[in-house]
């Protein structure tokens, strides 16, 4: 398999024929699509699995390769990150490994994903505390151990403010846990500033579900016991396959689980096409097509790319007129990323008005 690298840029418009939506959508906060690369990797690798065609060695290497262009994506060594199936199976290990008694403040709208790892700790008298998520730097003191956030909310689209939070956690000697699924990919995110950053890919990464990152400092890591612990959590799995002694890895892949292989061989050429376009650049493609949306609604211009609206009947209509978005807690959520366009607001803004 050729290793990939990320050989040029790509403007918007060019990225966007990698695409090939079938209508208009609007639901990437809920799953995104994959470019072409990641496809015909994928059905290629298919068939080789299908046909018996190779060993299986090799469909290892995009899981290192994704793992890389995620740690670039969000400014960390590659050293730091671990990779898994989905993020409640990452959390869940810091969970378990902080002390007993840990007061944790959280969201009071949190993803259950980032939320139940902290809430099974009962037994452990660890308590979780829930405050609204514009409070949550402003309630960081001597009383919490650790702040559990998503940096973006998937219920309302709030971004968090995580210039605040890092600096009231950092004084306060707190540890910041971030569940980053509904940002990696679209918003600049530098995971350094926290201690612990856990992303799915299968959103705004445009990765197939069952593909997740960890970022996590040495620091912490080595609280974290490895209750996983299998041979890809070793330093060279491909050498460790069987008998003592437990030899896990330095580095964070200590945390890794065995990958299911064909996931990862779509998600690297998913990862390695948003580094070509930019997550700069995709940022300022997805939060200006979520304003032009909010202007004809008549709204107040926001920083997220995901668009909350009380419109009623709204999911309906854009139902009957084949345009794909969901409804999370009763108001319609739409999410505009790199493969939407101007045209995608005004039809479904046309929809909405009638």
């Amino acid at each position: 398999m050729v290793r990939l690298q990320v050989v040029s840029s790509l403007s918007i418009a060019e990225a966007r024929a990698l695409w090939e939506p079938a209508g208009t959508y609007l639901n990437t906060a809920s799953y995104g699509l994959p470019p072409r690369p990641a496809w015909d990797a994928l059905h290629e690798t298919l068939e080789d699995w299908r046909g018996g065609r190779t060993s299986w060695e090799h469909w290892g290497a995009p899981g290192e390769e994704a793992r890389a262009s995620f740690a670039r994506m969000v400014g960390v060594p590659t050293e730091t990150v671990a990779i898994g199936p989905n993020v409640s199976t990452m959390i869940g290990l810091v969970a378990a490994s902080v002390p007993d008694g840990s007061r944790v403040l959280a969201p009071d709208v949190e993803f259950t994903s980032l939320l139940f790892p902290f809430l099974v700790q009962e037994h452990r008298d660890v308590t979780v505390r829930l405050v609204p998520a514009k409070e949550l730097a402003s309630e960081i003191g001597r009383d919490v151990d650790v702040v559990a956030f998503s940096a973006v909310q998937m219920a309302t689209g709030e971004v968090a403010d995580l210039d605040a939070i890092a600096r009231a956690a950092a004084e306060h000697e707190v540890m910041t846990v971030v569940d980053a699924t509904q940002a990696v990919g679209w918003l600049p995110l530098e995971a350094e500033r926290f201690d612990v950053v856990a992303a799915h890919g299968y959103k705004w990464l445009t990765s197939p579900r069952g593909t997740a990152y960890m970022t996590i400092r040495p620091g912490i890591l080595e609280t974290v016991v490895q209750r996983t612990a299998g041979w890809y959590a070793g330093e060279d799995p491909l050498t460790t396959f069987f008998g003592p002694p437990l030899r896990l890895a330095a580095s964070a892949r200590r945390l890794d689980t065995s990958p299911a292989w064909f996931m990862w061989v779509a998600s690297a050429p998913a990862l390695v096409t948003i580094e070509r376009i930019g997550v700069d650049a995709i940022h300022a493609h997805d939060v200006g097509l979520a304003n032009r949306f909010r202007a004809g609604l008549g709204d107040e211009a926001g920083d997220s790319a995901i668009v909350m609206s009380d419109a009623p009947g709204a999911a309906e209509k854009l139902e009957r007129a084949g345009i794909q978005a969901a409804v999370r807690g009763g108001r319609l959520r739409t999410s505009w990323h790199v493969y939407n366009t101007d045209d995608d607001v005004d039809r479904t803004l046309d929809v909405l008005s009638g």
